[in-house]
């Protein structure tokens, strides 16, 4: 093995798997002394791995094949999808679905048997030739089972298709930049290997383990794999150990990559707890070979695919405990420590299974509105159901042993039996149509759709819910770079030595000496992985990385200058000292060793901020000169302000000479001991100005018409940025955010703080708030924790009856407790960093704000969509159980069968919500306002679509029940009393004319709005118009195929006409409803089912925190006392929901963390695993185009009431 060859050098690595998972479980200087004493340096390392540190890897495809069989690939196999059968089981849990099986083999078992002649005579019901077709009903029943079995598992296994689909097809677009053949590129994190160069900059989600080889003032948050919740600052010679999973929050560097995928400490903890999982399973297959190699301490690819497959997905939704699964007494994170943590979970899961069933408490608002409304419905239909068994025994009875004074006979106890069977089963079937179990259905669907179709429209949602949330939003708080602008930065003005260009100089033109500085400061002072590339068809360079140094180096480039030969000259490695941007600097610095000795400081930042720190200015000879106060001011007022004004972004560059003899300028500093760098505040003053530059970020094209049509729908949009008050004002004039004679507030984050605290205690008052905010429309040089302030404030003021729901928009890591915050969060795809898109809950591919608009549009579709699905369903819901009721009461039998309310059952549950939830949102859904957070699910139009089609459809019902045959001239369907009578035409029309009306009132449904056109857009929805079709086709081969089996008897031409005429008789009745004044109905009768009562009203549509410990689990227990179909098929429905939400947060992240579970913050599967769907912590980072820093204490659970939940209330939360 030694002397094979690849890629030119021997086979065997100087480093085993084992050596390196080893030294990665090292934390601080442990593990800088280990590298040093064991390997010699993290140089000698680059050695025995066979890598450069400046070059890489050679990129070779057999050196990398064999690094990833040597050293595993930077994947974790997901566990395996559902089987169809394994589905096929899961929709047979459904409660009422085991009833009616029940029930069916019992009326089988009873069809066969052959009860005695005398017993007959007894009975006086059965006749030979009924007894014979007895077994049909049992027979149909069952197969209408099998096939609302293999429709929910065909629907599941479909969407888990669509989802895994999703999630492979962006999975690899999450990339890292990794050096290799000396180039700096974009490479896949999937395909990271052993032996990588990586570069690392603030905002990265860290894909594998690695060691430092080089590095910038860089911070790590890594409280997501140990539990520490502060900084943790790294270092070459400090800390060298970076963990995969965990975010960096500042600065740069450079690692050599050498864990990956399993072998890394995220990858063995998520092994580790796979195995847990699977030890806790007795049911569950015996070890395999791959868990005995978790525990020696080397885990190959191939042993782990066999490990992780356990269900460790499930361990996501079980489990409470605290934020992390370490102590902070324990920060070093020892993997064994969290995995037994873990078990301990795993254990208490066991003791409280109702806890695991419950799901996570916090709910969108659609969420919370839809889960009242299914407990109203599910008490109502379980009365009625019960009312109509007891009336139709109860009456059987009376009729039998007291009216025709019978005795129970022996002989005859099976036909009697019978009876109770059947009338139990029309009983089951009345429930069965009355709860809405296709209502989580209708809900899943129209996300699943929506979120697919979202894509196209470049939103790429990470949370279910924020699709719909994002109908109601009533505010957008937006950044300015990127989002309202096009990000394609250039400098058009510029201030150097006194003189004002208004376009680009010429090198020659600039003052004596300065121009070679000017081009130092910029090619050095910016960030090396910030490039202009030139354009492949001689347009405009290609700008990579951060677009304000990109404009500045561009600047370079327009002078006729290369800074690409000062970075050759001053590569990144001899850079002495590195002040990373960040919120709270606003400024960059970096500190070069220069020439003959000494060191040179260069500083670029917002204009205001870098030039208080100067004092002195480089005039036109090209000498540096005093720069007094009263010379600052003139400049800002005569320079920035109009610079700003013209809504171009100001920029001021600046240096610092140090010097150890004595001075050659002066400005120079003279130093006797080398100044404690670690002091900004002293190191970064006394600065000498450069020049300040004005960047133009022109406005998108498309931005002003999309901001119109928000205000247009209501949606209040508002500019949250960092930059210059000017340039926000200027920019927000030309979007359309400001327009004249408008009452509106400009105000600096100062101000604003100024005018929202609390004088005496200093803290934020809501009511304070509350007379800043609703004319609030631009808010510059705020800091993140300005943001959140102000997102936060309007969601929790109760200014306005229908409460604010808000979206937010962030690209910077410490934009994320504001996304976090924020009902919905966007993030952007492009220029936003891996921390902001892991706290968003949708990602804008494009970075555009226009995407926001079309993700309201959607989001509104949703609601509309489901709003469209109950208005039919109640409507059915409504007639099926009142006519099946009355007619237990009246004639002793329900007009409509069990086995056709199955089939109606059918029609209106799983084939209406996917006509209803398939419609394609149009511009009309923005000329209306937001419904926002507590407005009725079932407006009071709604409620008298439903009501007044409903008294339609029970007046005709009614009408044939009791005078169709007489009118008809056919048999009378009322007097037969057989158990197994023959099927009759009166009873036929009545199953066909309600099948006619719930097929054309679907037309109907498609509006919820009070428009007349029913028909608008149907032929952009090929949907529905197949299922309408398909439906009606069924409906004519059931009433003249089905005979016994679903009681039909075919129907003349002359009859068929008739059903077909009450059927459009609801389209024309739909529009005598809609010519009703909606607002002269009396409100209290057509708001039922819509007003939370009072108790609710908080809990359940603001999904706030502060749930009672007892309220909670009497929540759970009504939730169980639903012992028929409501609770069973809901929570079936809702562990669909819950896998998509499991499918986007744990592995649609990849696009924003990296390819599979491999390097995803092991924060989120422990947060999910509490049964909430929580975002990440998060905590101060840079933000060069827009924001600044928070506390980095701050948590939010996923809807996001409050600040920081407890561990009770986290508990709590498990509970739910």
């Amino acid at each position: 093995m030694a002397e094979e060859e690849i890629d030119g050098r021997p086979a065997e690595y100087g480093l085993s798997v084992k050596e390196l998972r080893e030294l990665m479980e090292l934390r601080g200087r442990e593990g800088y002394e280990r590298i040093q004493t064991k390997y010699g340096g993290v140089l000698e390392m680059c050695k025995k791995l066979y890598t450069s540190p400046n070059e890489g890897l050679s990129g070779n495809p057999v050196d990398l094949e064999h690094r990833r069989k040597t050293f595993g690939s930077n994947v974790i196999p997901p566990k395996p999808p559902k089987s169809f059968l394994r589905l096929v089981w899961e929709a047979l849990q459904d409660v009422t679905l085991i009833i009616l099986i029940v029930a069916a083999i019992v009326s089988l078992g009873l069809s066969f048997y052959k009860p005695p002649a005398d017993a007959k005579g007894a009975a006086g019901h059965v006749d030979e030739s009924e007894s014979q077709a007895g077994w049909i009903e049992g027979l149909a029943i069952l197969v209408a089972v099998i096939v609302v079995v293999l429709v929910t598992a065909f629907n599941d296994w479909r969407k888990e298709k669509q989802f895994r689909g999703l999630q492979n097809k962006i999975e690899h677009e999450h990339k890292f930049a990794t050096i290799r053949g000396g180039e700096v590129l974009q490479i896949p994190v999937g395909e990271l290997v052993a032996g990588d160069i990586c570069q690392v900059k603030y905002g990265d989600l860290l894909p594998a383990d690695g060691i430092l080889i080089q590095s910038n003032d860089l911070k790590v948050d890594e409280s997501s794999l140990t539990g520490e919740s502060d900084h943790v600052k790294k270092g070459d010679v400090t800390d060298p150990m970076l963990l995969s999973g965990t975010h960096v929050m500042e600065g740069s560097g450079k690692m050599l990559v050498v864990a990956v995928g399993v072998n890394s400490q995220t990858g063995i903890i998520f092994a580790l707890l796979g195995a847990s999982q699977e030890d806790s399973e007795k049911k569950k297959k015996k070890k395999k070979k791959g868990e005995a190699d978790v525990e020696a301490g080397v885990l190959s690819s191939e042993d782990n695919a066999k490990v992780v497959d356990s269900d460790f997905a499930n361990v996501q939704y079980k489990g409470t405990g605290n934020s992390h699964n370490t102590t902070k007494d324990n920060p070093g994170g020892d993997a064994n420590q969290v995995v037994e943590d873990g078990k301990i979970e795993l254990e208490e899961k066991k003791e409280g299974a109702k806890k695991e069933k419950l799901g996570r408490k916090e709910k969108s608002v659609l969420q919370a509105k839809l889960t009242r409304l299914a407990i109203q419905i599910g008490y109502g239909g379980t009365a009625i159901a019960v009312l109509t068994v007891l009336i139709l025994i109860i009456r059987y009875c009376i009729q039998e042993f007291v009216v025709d004074k019978k005795n129970w006979e022996v002989g005859g106890t099976a036909t009697h039996i019978a009876f109770f069977v059947k009338y139990f089963i029309i009983g089951v079937t009345v429930l069965v149509v009355a709860v809405p179990e296709g209502l989580p259905l209708a809900v899943t669907l129209a996300l699943a759709y929506s979120v697919r179709k979202m894509m196209y429209d470049n939103n790429l949602v990470r949370h279910l819910d924020a699709c719909e949330t994002m109908g109601n939003a009533t505010a957008i708080c937006s950044d300015k770079t990127g989002t309202l602008t096009t990000n394609r930065m250039t400098v058009v003005q510029s201030y150097i030595g006194g003189i004002h260009y208004k376009n680009t100089p010429t090198f020659s033109a600039l003052p004596p000496g300065s121009g070679p500085l000017l081009i130092k400061a910029i090619a050095i002072n910016s960030g090396y992985t910030s490039r202009v590339l030139p354009s492949e068809d001689g347009g405009f360079g290609k700008q990579v990385g951060n677009k304000t140094e990109c404009a500045l180096l561009g600047f370079v480039q327009d002078m006729g200058q290369d800074y690409e030969s000062v970075r050759i000259e001053t590569p990144e490695e001899k850079l002495y000292k590195v002040y990373t941007f960040n919120s709270v600097r606003k400024s960059m610095s970096t500190v070069i060793p220069k020439e003959g000795g000494g060191f040179r400081l260069f500083t670029k930042g917002a204009s205001e901020i870098v030039l208080s720190k100067c004092d002195y200015i480089i005039g036109t000879d090209g000498q540096p000169h005093t720069f007094s106060t009263a010379a600052q001011e003139e400049i800002v007022a005569n320079i920035i302000e109009p610079m700003a004004a013209d809504g171009l972004r100001t920029i001021c560059i600046a240096y610092k000479t140090f010097v150890k003899e004595e001075k050659g300028n002066e400005n120079d500093v003279v130093y006797s001991e080398e100044p404690d760098w670690e002091n900004e505040d002293e190191i970064v003053k006394g600065l000498t100005c450069l020049c300040v530059v004005g960047i133009e970020d022109p406005v998108r094209p498309e931005v002003p018409s999309a901001i119109k049509r928000c205000q247009r729908s209501g949606i209040c949009v508002r500019m949250v940025t960092g930059d210059n008050v000017n340039t926000a004002r200027s920019i927000a004039s030309k979007c359309g955010i400001l327009k004249p004679n408008d009452d509106f507030l400009v105000l600096e984050g100062k101000e604003f703080n100024r005018k929202i605290r609390d004088p005496t205690t200093g803290e934020v008052s809501q009511e304070l708030l509350d007379q800043v905010w609703p004319n609030l429309r631009v808010l510059a040089r705020s800091s993140p924790q300005d943001k959140y302030t102000l997102v936060k404030g309007i969601i929790d003021s109760k200014l306005h009856s229908n409460r604010e729901v808000v979206a937010v928009t962030g690209d910077g890591t410490n934009d994320g407790p504001a996304l976090k915050k924020a009902d919905v969060g966007f993030a952007m795809g492009i220029s936003g960093t891996d921390v902001a898109k892991e706290a968003s809950d949708i990602i804008l591919t494009d970075d555009n704000f226009t995407s926001i608009v079309k993700a309201v549009m959607w989001g509104r579709n949703v609601y509309d969509s489901i709003a469209k699905f109950l208005q039919f369903q109640l409507t059915v819901n409504v007639v099926a159980v009142i006519v099946a009721f009355l007619g237990a009461c009246v004639i002793e039998d329900s007009p409509l069968k069990a086995i056709q309310m199955l089939w109606v059952n059918l029609i209106m549950d799983t084939l209406a919500s996917l006509a209803l939830a398939t419609e394609l949102p149009s511009e009309e859904l923005l000329q209306r306002k937001p419904y926002g957070r507590t407005k009725p699910l079932i407006s009071r139009t709604m409620m008298k679509n439903i009501l007044g089609h409903s008294v339609y459809q029970m007046a005709v019902i009614f009408t044939l029940l009791f005078a169709g045959a007489e009118i008809f001239d056919i048999d009378d369907g009322r007097g037969v009393k057989a158990l197994h009578s023959p099927p009759t035409e009166h009873f036929t029309m009545i199953f066909n004319t309600f099948v006619m009306m719930t097929l054309f009132n679907e037309i109907n449904a498609r509006k919820i709005h009070g428009q007349r056109n029913v028909f608008a857009g149907l032929q952009r929805n090929p949907i529905f118009i197949g299922i309408w079709i398909g439906t009606m086709v069924g409906q004519v081969i059931i009433i003249h195929l089905g005979g016994l089996a679903f009681s039909t008897k075919g129907l003349s031409i002359a009859q068929w006409l008739w059903c077909f005429f009450f059927g459009v008789g609801a389209l024309l009745w739909g529009q005598v409803i809609t010519t009703i004044p909606t607002h002269k109905l009396p409100k209290r009768i057509f708001t039922f089912f819509s007003q939370p009562p009072p108790d609710m009203a908080v809990d359940e549509i603001e999904g706030a925190d502060e749930l009672h410990p007892l309220e909670s689990d009497t929540m759970g227990r009504r939730g169980q006392i639903l012992w028929v179909r409501g609770l069973t098929r809901l929570q079936q429905q809702i562990r669909v929901v819950n896998a998509f939400q499991m499918d986007l947060d744990s592995h649609l992240d990849s696009y924003d963390k990296r390819s599979r579970p491999s390097v995803i913050s092991l924060q989120s599967l422990q947060s999910q695993s509490r049964g909430v769907s929580k975002k990440p912590t998060l905590a101060s980072s840079p933000e060069a185009e827009e924001g600044s820093g928070l506390d980095p204490s701050t948590h939010r659970i996923h809807h996001k009431q409050d600040l920081q939940p407890t561990p009770e209330e986290l508990n709590e939360q498990a509970k739910l």
